[in-house]
């Protein structure tokens, strides 16, 4: 399916292909992108297909022409496939983590961490195969049976990022396979192998033949999935912009879709808060995965009597945080993703510095102590303006912002004043005040003195406002995306 070679440094660089109909094939142009590591621009982790038009109508039909099949399956044996994937993953668990860190660039804990998220996700998707049914209603007429069950939706397009290139893949397979539909997936062009590896062992459990393709490359492979009428769905994690165009390039046709996008995540910090437990909370979700999380906290709403003492606590623990390459056992932040990403979060801290906030920690690109790679220090600004672009737009790196407020009222008005609504966090020692403020709160993932970002595998990953459109992952809401309601009726 891939095939791998070694560099001068000795590490593997692997020819990543496309999967349509149960062969591993290059994109019709012949164009191949390079994919480089964030963390060492010296390694070269892959290459892979810049796929187009032709590629995913291939793919397309390949997964029309394997569905009447796989639905007739029935959700049992599918979740039977889905669980021998899950054991595929597990027992790969260092090849993916270590995919994950060359690639993407998150420390090697936290790719080992991902990967033990999926297949937690999987196999509890899996189990939700002996239950996927209706119900039986009463009927108004006798000698009547009146039933209702769920039906796929038919082929679905599944376009993933690069934050969790192995978590967010497999939270999209898992529910679209075992529902019945067949699927194109469409990742990231920047985490191209570790989606590759994934597909890999979805093939090996049974899920081939076109029920599950596997299509690289960039915008031009996710509009041809858009616009192509056999595509029923689209489940689309990313930008709000893109989800939007998505949205309303599929809306003439009624496509429907699940769009999970982006946030700017407060934790919400009280008078009576305790602020060594807040600062290590609100460290660990702030630069966790050097703040490439929907869900990472980007914002710090504290009240202005505790202001002073919880800054130097996040300044501490932000400051001792060793910056390095993922592979580092002693690093404790690893590198943005990108360029661009680190450029956005460059810009981000200028302009808020000209808006009158303080870089009282971090701020700037490092380079010294550090492989050739994308390294922002871990920056904390405070005095930060609630209205500031800083406040109320995504940055997507290790930044966060640090805004006074005076009290509970007016705290929930400033966590609530930007146009997103993914994750929030409260700490208080007051249950009164944390279930008053659980209830104020618009945003769809809430926690209590606890980092503030995503839910367990059974709970649904949902956001508010402009976070999210359509049904919630990861939860039995799910299925609500991938199939449609049937009634029946029938006299005896």
């Amino acid at each position: 399916m891939m095939e791998s070679r070694r560099t001068d440094g000795g590490r593997a660089v692997v020819d990543v292909r496309n999967l349509i109909a149960d062969k591993w094939r290059d994109a019709e142009s012949g164009r191949v992108q390079e994919n480089r590591s964030p963390g060492d621009l010296a390694d070269v982790v892959s290459r892979s297909p810049e796929s187009g038009d032709a590629d995913v109508r291939a793919a397309i039909a390949a997964a029309a022409g394997a569905l009447p099949a796989w639905r007739a399956l029935g959700s049992v044996r599918r979740g039977e496939t889905v669980m021998r994937a899950a054991r595929l993953v597990a027992e790969r668990r260092e090849r993916f983590a270590e995919a994950i860190t060359r690639e993407q660039g998150k420390l090697l804990r936290e790719a080992l961490g991902e990967v033990d998220r999926t297949v937690a996700l999987l196999e509890y998707t899996a189990a939700e195969g002996r239950r996927l049914g209706g119900a039986t209603l009463p009927a108004d007429d006798p000698r009547t049976l009146a039933l209702t069950r769920r039906v796929p939706i038919g082929v679905v397009g599944l376009v993933t990022p690069w934050n969790f290139p192995l978590a967010i893949p497999a939270w999209k397979i898992a529910p679209a396979l075992v529902s019945g539909c067949t699927a194109v997936l469409k990742p990231s062009p920047l985490t191209p192998l570790t989606a590759a590896l994934l597909v890999e062992c979805f093939e090996a459990a049974g899920a081939a033949g076109g029920v599950l393709n596997l299509v690289h490359g960039g915008r031009e492979v996710g509009e041809a999935l858009v616009r192509d009428p056999a595509v029923a769905g689209i489940s689309f994690t990313g930008s709000v912009e893109v989800g939007r165009a998505i949205h309303t390039a599929g809306a003439p046709r009624f496509l429907r879709t699940q769009l999970e996008m982006g946030g700017k995540n407060a934790a919400l910090v009280l008078a009576d808060a305790d602020l060594d437990l807040a600062a290590d909370a609100i460290v660990a979700g702030a630069f966790g995965q050097a703040g490439q999380r929907c869900s990472a906290t980007s914002r710090v709403v504290v009240d202005r009597a505790v202001r002073e003492g919880l800054v130097r606590r996040l300044v501490e623990r932000a400051a001792a945080l060793r910056v390095g390459n993922g592979l580092d056992a002693e690093a404790r932040l690893g590198p943005v993703v990108s360029a661009d990403r680190l450029l956005a979060c460059l810009e981000g801290t200028r302009q808020a510095l000209a808006d009158g906030a303080e870089a009282v920690t971090g701020g700037e690109r490092l380079t010294e102590g550090v492989p050739d790679g994308y390294y922002m220090a871990p920056t904390v600004l405070d005095g930060v303006r609630p209205e500031s672009r800083i406040a109320q737009e995504e940055i997507f790196g290790p930044v966060l912002s640090v805004i006074e407020c005076e009290g509970l009222d007016d705290g929930l008005r400033i966590v609530n004043s930007v146009r997103y609504g993914m994750a929030a966090a409260v700490f208080t020692s007051d249950t009164s005040l944390a279930l008053e403020a659980l209830d104020r709160i618009d945003a769809g993932m809430l926690h209590v003195n606890r980092p503030g970002v995503g839910a367990y595998p059974h709970m649904p990953h949902i956001g508010a406002k402009e976070s999210q459109y359509g049904p919630a992952e990861c939860s039995p809401q799910v299925w609500d995306f991938y199939t449609e309601w049937r009634t029946a009726c029938i006299a005896y």
